[in-house]
C-alpha cells in the first residue's frame, strides 16, 4: 500500500516536547538558513540539490516522493508571485 504525503506540520525533535506548535520548525529553518551562509548561488543551489538527495534517500518510498515533487511543482506555478 503506497504511503501518502504528509502535508500537515509534522516537525518534531526526538525526545523534546516542543514550547510551542512549531518550534522546531521553526528550529530546522533556522538552521537551513545558518548552512547558506557564506556560501555563493551556486553553493547554495547545490548545497539544497544535496540535501533533497539525501532526504529523498532518507524517505526511500518512491511514490511519497513523487507527491512531493508534484505538490511543490503544482504550489510554484499556482503561486502569485
Amino acid at each position: 500500500m503506497p504511503k501518502e504525503l504528509e502535508l500537515k506540520p509534522n516537525f518534531h525533535a526526538s525526545g523534546k516536547l516542543p514550547m510551542g506548535a512549531y518550534e522546531p520548525g521553526d528550529e530546522f529553518y533556522e538552521c537551513l538558513l545558518d548552512a547558506h551562509e557564506g556560501l555563493s548561488e551556486e553553493q547554495s543551489q547545490t548545497f539544497n540539490a544535496r540535501l533533497i538527495l539525501v532526504l529523498a534517500n532518507h524517505i526511500g518510498d518512491l511514490s511519497v516522493l513523487k507527491q512531493a515533487i508534484a505538490v511543490s511543482r503544482d504550489d510554484l506555478l499556482n503561486s502569485k508571485t
